[in-house]
């Protein structure tokens, strides 16, 4: 047991002793509900694949450890070490896929990937992980947290960001010495899968308007054939408004008037910088969750690919995408009253406003963000 672990269970049992005198009683009020927690830890358990990342990923996914383990959420986990900047430690990219097959659900840190080609290999282990797994949507939700003010308030969109071709289809070389040639590459087939995930997501979650993002306006036949594709999903969907908008003036309009979007649906490198624009106008890379769909297998993580090496081992780090990513898996694996109480936990947090990280303007560290956390948890609410 950490040392974390430790101190947190003492506090847990302090509080039932505090609420049992409060009652006056001594077994009744605390007995029933450490039995209830000793209960919930004997249920079946899920396993879930866990990949820390890298950074500050394993100060993260121990943070979130702690909180299951308080929580007694029946979650098992399946660790593996996955990185291209400690390469000798990594397990096998096929020991990877093989276990998120199997598991079917995975929580994921984010795993750098270097600024330069490695030995002549140009797909990165991130790459060639949704290539493996067919992940071809990426979802992150941009919304802003009660209680933490940004310089735009009441932001609530979804980007979706097709992510198995376009300019990260890694075929690139140099044709003459000084001269290299990227390929992008855009086929109807994926750019019809996307929209229509797009289409399906706005219909699933109560959303009203799908905005198609491109650069057909230059890129005339890749752009073309996605919006082409958009537009021809969109009549499935007469229930659903859709509009299209330029990439370039997509990210004016975002930062002028960020309230009019809903769902947004793009190729891959535009939605990878749609990402960070939208984790920047709600808070930043620490709030925000990001999710990836095959068919079979779902992918949760934070919402802005950052690695943060700065941060490692200084406890500075926000945990809160990671909590919430944590939240969403679990609402996905059908364990809806976990999922409700850690979330809701996080967001009192926010909203009580005593426990701020360095990103969010205040001074505490992950381990009080953590306890934070753990302090507001309803325990009673399995009971």
């Amino acid at each position: 047991m950490t040392s974390v672990t430790l101190v947190n269970t003492c506090r847990l049992l302090l509080r039932q002793a505090k609420n049992s005198k409060v009652s006056g009683t001594h077994h009744s009020g605390c007995l029933p509900r450490l039995a209830s927690l000793h209960h919930q830890r004997h249920q079946s358990t899920t396993t879930v694949t866990l990949i820390p990342g890298d950074g500050v990923g394993p100060e993260l996914m121990d943070s979130v450890q702690t909180v299951f383990k308080q929580m007694a959420i029946p979650i098992e986990w399946e660790e593996l070490f996955v990185s291209e900047i400690h390469k000798s430690r990594m397990v096998s990219l096929e020991e990877v896929v093989a276990s998120i097959k199997r598991n079917g659900v995975c929580l994921k840190g984010v795993i750098s990937s270097p600024h330069r080609a490695d030995y002549g290999e140009l797909q990165s282990v991130n790459i060639k992980m949704r290539r493996a797994l067919d992940l071809f949507a990426n979802v992150v939700h941009a919304k802003s947290i009660p209680g933490f003010p940004t310089r735009h308030e009441n932001l609530d969109f979804v980007i979706i960001r097709e992510q198995l071709e376009g300019e990260y289809s890694a075929l690139e070389h140099e044709s003459v010495p000084g001269v290299v040639e990227s390929l992008k590459i855009t086929t109807r087939e994926r750019s019809y899968r996307i929209a229509k995930f797009a289409f399906d997501y706005a219909v699933k979650h109560g959303r009203r308007k799908v905005t198609a993002v491109h650069k057909a306006n230059i890129m005339k036949l890749g752009d073309g054939q996605f919006l082409e594709s958009c537009e021809e999903v969109s009549k499935l969907y007469p229930n659903i408004s859709v509009d299209t908008m330029i990439i370039d003036n997509c990210c004016m309009q975002l930062v002028s008037n960020p309230w009019q979007f809903d769902v947004m649906v793009m190729p891959n490198l535009y939605g990878n910088i749609v990402d960070n624009l939208g984790a920047g106008l709600v808070g930043g890379a620490g709030v925000v969750t990001g999710e990836n769909y095959s068919q079979d297998s779902v992918i949760f993580e934070p919402g802005a690919r950052h690695s943060f090496q700065e941060g490692v081992g200084r406890n500075i780090a926000n945990p809160t995408a990671v909590l919430l990513a944590a939240s969403k898996m679990l609402d996905h694996l059908n364990m809806h009253e976990y999922a409700s109480r850690l979330a809701n936990a996080v967001y009192n947090v926010f909203k009580l406003g005593k426990v701020r990280t360095r990103d969010m303007g205040g001074q505490a560290t992950t381990t009080d963000f953590t306890n934070a956390v753990l302090d507001t948890i309803d325990y009673d609410a399995a009971t």
